[in-house]
């Protein structure tokens, strides 16, 4: 199969659920979706007509074609050639419209390709914007396993041995779900939205020290698992002495920030130590999150009873 950043590879993978065929021969090399430019999003990939700011995928439904029906010879043909100078990936024409020789004329003079389809011009757009959003996202490969937990998804980090894998599993055997293990892949596939998902190779599958490699969905069934999952929370697992835990305020805990694909995700660190019940404390900075998502803080209102209490005493 064709990797889908390119525009063979997308014909195959959504090409069937859009009806799309090709109107003029498939190019033998690669058409690649993205310009060597770069720096585009989904939503200058694929649109409508559009000779001013053009697309990478041109698409022409009723409209459109209505409207190069009203020009004139002369601005007709200006507009066609405008519209095959910009070197689009491709020219969609949506509706079953069969295109004018014309378009054909310069799609061999410039060896753009032709495609045509049944769906209106505006399930096209929605669609394949959608589709390259998710195929053609910025990626990364982080260490960790990723679950979701109260609705959340969280990604469990910390150095090898401290006991990921273990909590993981209690979390799981709690009712919360299995994302991926080892190595969750983040795609950004929003300004400040990263979502998690499990490489093929992986799914399913838990390693725990001791017990070996587990597959959770056959062991406790397919709610304990889930595909993907956008990431809210970093919990990092890290053991402390004595002198360690005293740092860490005890007002605000240890809640900051990680810097990942460009997208700031709320992090804190869940100290480990024997007689720890790391599985209701991470529940429980969990909820603690899910609340200050909604506006609420309990640092803060214990801040501001204390000042409430001050000012009233005085």
């Amino acid at each position: 199969m064709n990797p889908v950043h390119s525009l063979q590879g997308l014909v195959e993978h959504i090409g069937p659920r859009l009806k799309l065929r090709w109107l003029t021969p498939p190019p033998a090399q690669s058409c690649p979706l993205l310009s060597e430019q770069g720096g585009q999003t989904a939503q200058s990939l694929v649109g409508s007509l559009n000779c001013i700011h053009p697309n990478r995928l041109q698409v022409l439904g009723e409209a459109e074609m209505l409207h190069l029906s009203d020009l004139s010879k002369p601005a007709y043909d200006e507009t066609i050639e405008r519209l095959f100078s910009a070197r689009p990936a491709a020219v969609i024409f949506a509706s079953d419209i069969t295109p004018d020789p014309v378009f054909f004329a310069y799609a061999e003079r410039t060896g753009t390709p032709l495609l045509g389809s049944a769906a209106r011009d505006a399930e096209i757009v929605d669609r394949l914007q959608y589709f390259l959003t998710h195929a053609l996202a910025e990626r990364t490969t982080v260490h960790g396993v990723l679950l979701e937990v109260l609705g959340l998804g969280v990604l469990l980090t910390g150095d090898a041995g401290v006991g990921k894998s273990e909590l993981a599993l209690e979390m799981i055997a709690r009712g919360h779900r299995l994302i991926a293990d080892d190595a969750p892949e983040l795609a950004r596939i929003a300004p400040e939205v990263l979502e998690g998902s499990c490489p093929a190779l992986l799914r399913d599958f838990l390693e725990v020290r001791g017990l070996g490699v587990l597959n959770v969905r056959a062991m406790f069934g397919e709610g304990a698992v889930r595909q993907h999952e956008t990431l809210n929370l970093i919990v990092h697992m890290r053991s402390f002495d004595n002198d360690g835990l005293a740092s860490i305020d005890r007002l605000r805990g240890s809640l900051s920030t990680r810097t990942i694909l460009g997208v700031a995700v709320p992090e804190i660190t869940l100290p480990v130590a024997p007689g720890r019940n790391l599985a209701v404390l991470l529940e429980t900075a969990v909820r603690n999150q899910i609340l200050r998502i909604r506006g609420y803080d309990a640092g803060v209102d214990l801040e501001d009873r204390q000042a409430r209490a001050i000012a009233s005493s005085r």
